[in-house]
């Protein structure tokens, strides 16, 4: 296996992106080296990896679009308003706090598909009520860090849909036919793994009073909100993340989804004709990095399936793994590795679906139990890693007075947290489906 050049291109990734090289320099480098081992060349390699590339463009236009829907949002008063309900409807409710703020979360995932973009706007201004209250900002990493993940896990909404139709895809082309619905069957198994998580975060290990410093935020922030109105405005923004809801949950289809929300937008007049350029350009701004990644996932898992050493790894992999659990926790292991690295869920099933389809068939899982295996492999390592936006979105909000550090009250909670649910439950899901 030492010399496997699947296994050394993974590791090559894993390590150059722990050192924080850049995401995609990393991803391209280590298609490049699996090339080059197994000798197919820098340019057969560089081609296969623009071939493959094309596996994933509906993601990558699902992501601008979103993020143009985003940046819509973001200049309207809706996020203003959130934060005025929410800061009255909690008051001295300490653990509601909480579970507010996972339940408002969610909603970045499928019905206002913002995705981190919320954090920076709704964060900040509850410091000072959070300080009063005496909450554990760790329990409110947790709690971020659940709403961003946990509906793309386990429903097919929102980016939810995204991820479901990579994995969708990537089992089809690894041999496995499955629909969106066999998909949205298991996966909840997923979300209900990360649920057990965020109560055990809450309630049980990080729910102690914790004394935070009053720094330049002012118990007065919260005044500012006096009963905000929604103006004409901010209506048709509504109207138009809900028309990208329900197109979307109809279709199937994120990019429909999102340019018929982008249009009511502009035809109520919550998008200016002279502030379409903007809004479009702020989306890329926010979510070209992230589909660029996508792209070039999907190019690499052509490269790796190129290589013809994915077979010899399923070889190995079998004859180790001992059965069907120690082949489960084999999996697992290595998706938490992967995803740790790169720092992306929906980055990393196009490269473990190559190598864990053929390797679930020979040990015997059932096709919902691959299902459940790869995707979980995915989400693996999501929360916890520092290169993640599951994580560097909390720690934007929570460190905005300096007193939230970003490995030890976000990375390793959110890693406890999640991650160790996660392989629990998908191990025992995939060895009872």
């Amino acid at each position: 296996m030492l010399g496997n050049a699947v296994v050394i291109s993974i590791l090559l990734m894993s390590l150059l992106c722990l050192l924080r090289l850049n995401v995609l320099l990393a991803i391209l480098l280590s298609a490049l080296s699996a090339g080059f081992i197994s000798g197919l060349g820098l340019q057969k390699s560089i081609n296969l990896l623009i071939e493959g590339m094309a596996g994933n463009l509906e993601t990558a236009l699902s992501y601008i679009l979103l993020g143009a829907i985003a940046s819509a949002i973001a200049k309207s008063n809706l996020t203003t308003i959130l934060i005025y309900y929410i800061a009255n409807f909690i008051q001295n409710r300490r653990l509601m706090f909480c579970l507010s703020i996972a339940f408002f979360a969610c909603f970045s995932q499928n019905l206002l598909p913002v995705h981190i973009a919320f954090i920076p706007l709704l964060i900040p201004p509850l410091l000072p009520l959070m300080n009063r209250l005496k909450i554990d900002r760790r329990a409110v990493a947790c709690a971020l860090t659940f709403g961003l993940k946990a509906p793309y896990v386990s429903l097919s909404v929102g980016f939810g849909l995204i991820f479901h139709t990579i994995l969708r895809d990537q089992l089809i082309q690894n041999g496995i036919e499955v629909s969106l619905n066999d998909v949205g069957g298991v996966m909840w198994i997923g979300g209900f793994s990360m649920l057990i998580g965020l109560l055990l975060a809450i309630f049980v290990f990080y729910r102690k009073p914790r004394e935070y410093q009053e720094t330049f935020l002012k118990e007065n922030v919260l005044g500012v909100l006096e009963n905000p109105k929604m103006q004409i405005r901010d209506v048709g923004v509504l109207l138009g993340a809900i028309i990208t809801f329900v197109v979307q949950v109809f279709t199937n289809s994120l990019p429909l989804g999102g340019i018929s929300g982008l249009f009511v937008m502009m035809v109520l007049g919550a998008i200016k004709w002279n502030e379409i350029d903007e809004v479009m350009e702020n989306g890329f701004k926010m979510m070209a990095f992230i589909a660029f990644v996508m792209l070039v996932a999907a190019g690499y898992a052509n490269v790796l399936k190129a290589t013809g050493d994915i077979q010899s790894l399923v070889d190995f992999a079998a004859s180790l793994s001992g059965g069907k659990l120690g082949g489960a926790l084999i999996m697992l292991g290595i998706g938490l590795l992967i995803t740790m690295g790169i720092g992306t869920s929906f980055g990393t099933i196009p490269i473990i679906a190559a190598i864990y389809c053929p390797l679930a068939l020979e040990l015997g899982f059932s096709v919902s139990g691959i299902i459940l295996l790869v995707g979980i492999a995915g989400a693996l390592g999501d929360a916890g890693s520092p290169a993640s936006d599951s994580t560097l979105g909390p720690t934007s909000g929570l460190n905005a007075d300096k007193q939230h550090n970003h490995i030890w009250d976000t990375c390793v909670p959110t890693f406890l947290m999640y991650n160790i649910p996660l392989i629990i439950g998908g191990v025992i899901g995939a060895m009872l489906l």
